[in-house]
């Protein structure tokens, strides 16, 4: 209903989903935005045949999402878009080949059902068959045969030259099995991530440039990365901070000149006490995007805590051999011995350490770390705490943990090439659109 009312009587809504759902949502999206608002059900291929009948699989293969397209009004921003005639058409229908040229045509009928206007002529002695008109004017067709666009048949029927060049290709239908799923590069491991060209091909048809994109499940942000690619002005919005600060961390590397504002994360120490009061697992995702730590589990945690929230890899040698700084967030109370737990931690499984607290660290916890020794880098040729402490109030302030350079925790977003009219982007992420909802990427 929200989505509705921001809409523009020009804009466009996508919602995709799997065939599990999108029957009762398209109800809902009926009721809201009207049935006669629905324009198609989109079937993307998102996945290859699976292999696992001889597994025991007793159903067809689910290879397929759903995204549904509805509109506010009929005059809604549409820009067709053509895709390439496959080889079995094209040896088809442009059979024919032009000497001297080489252009590959077709021949089509000049003829037409009903009349309209000059169409009922005798043309270098042919009249169109019985029932039908000419579907040109006389003087048309005098340019049709005067730029030789004219090939006759034996009884002298004249038929039009259409070349192949001049044609845009399929125009797009509601079946899409030529965007693969999201893989290679592009892919960041976040578990919903879509293909860029899956989104990039929403944006282009449904908006034109400085239209502006909103998606409202970011998730990792392929919407919005495929609005600033195509000079769109963008709001992104997610309930989790692990996808803001993935989003982040992806806006900065594709476009290292974009300006973007984030908002409803933490700007204080006060904030940040009132967002662990209210989840502190979204407490713990933002105070591990500080230090740009990858979590190491979801809010579901699986066993007993190993004294390891996240994760930051850096690179120490000539080799490239990633190594592991590990790193425990505290909202609460703290005391020498998490320094300790986080110290063995690091022995077992580690290079370094890295201890988040809300909370001030006390003089004896100062001190474990002092004792769990320095870690000596052989690449650089220096030394560094082999555990040490950050304030969240340190963090906010600028400060980093000593260690030697970080390779990027997620995978990294390839650089994007940008329209050159693009005017800064401006993203709006907030944390507080609903309850108990885990980040998505469901644009």
């Amino acid at each position: 209903m929200e989505l509705h009312r921001a809409l523009k009587p020009t804009g466009s809504l996508y919602l995709h989903c799997d065939p599990t759902a999108s029957h009762y949502l398209k109800i809902i999206l009926d009721a809201v935005f009207g049935a006669q608002q629905f324009h198609s059900e989109i079937v993307w291929k998102r996945t290859g045949a699976h292999s696992d009948t001889k597994q025991g699989r007793r159903d067809y293969g689910h290879i397929h999402d759903t995204i549904l397209f509805y509109t506010v009004g009929r005059e809604h921003t549409w820009n067709p878009k053509f895709l390439a005639y496959n080889e079995d058409y094209l040896n088809q229908q442009y059979r024919h080949v032009e000497p001297g040229t080489g252009r590959r045509y077709r021949l089509d009928n000049l003829s037409a059902a009903k009349p309209g206007g000059d169409t009922s002529y005798e043309w270098k002695g042919v009249l169109p068959y019985k029932g039908r008109f000419w579907a040109y004017s006389r003087a048309k067709m005098e340019q049709f045969d005067k730029d030789g666009r004219l090939v006759y048949t034996r009884n002298g029927m004249p038929t039009y030259k259409r070349y192949l060049v001049e044609m845009p290709g399929v125009a797009l239908q509601d079946v899409w099995d030529d965007i693969a799923p999201t893989g290679g590069k592009e892919r960041l491991g976040y578990p919903t991530q879509k293909p860029l060209a899956l989104l990039e091909r929403l944006v282009a048809v449904s908006s034109n440039p400085d239209d502006v994109v909103l998606d409202p499940f970011c998730g990792c942000g392929t919407a919005v990365v495929a609005a600033e690619k195509l000079g769109r002005r963008w709001i992104g919005i997610d309930i989790t901070h692990l996808s803001i600060a993935l989003m982040r961390y992806r806006l900065t590397d594709a476009f290292p000149n974009a300006e973007f504002e984030v908002r409803g994360e933490p700007a204080d120490v006060g904030s940040a006490r009132m967002l662990a009061e209210a989840d502190r697992y979204q407490f713990q995702w933002w105070a591990l995007s500080l230090v740009k730590a990858k979590p190491v589990e979801g809010k579901e945690k699986k066993g007993a805590d190993r004294g390891i929230d996240g994760v930051i890899t850096f690179v120490d040698d000539a080799t490239g051999k990633l190594k592991r700084c590990v790193v425990q967030v505290k909202s609460g109370h703290v005391e020498r011995k998490d320094i300790g737990d986080l110290a063995a931690a690091v022995n077992r499984e580690a290079q370094m350490g890295v201890f988040v607290t809300l909370a001030p660290p006390t003089g004896p916890m100062r001190q474990e770390t002092i004792a769990a020794g320095q870690y000596h880098s052989d690449g650089w040729q220096r030394d560094y705490p082999k555990v040490q402490i950050l304030t969240i109030g340190d963090l906010l302030a600028g400060k980093q943990p000593e260690m030697p350079p970080t390779r990027a925790t997620f995978a990294r977003a390839g650089r994007i090439a940008t329209p050159g009219h693009q005017q800064p982007a401006m993203a709006s992420l907030f944390e507080d659109v609903g309850p108990g909802r885990q980040g998505g990427d469901n644009e």
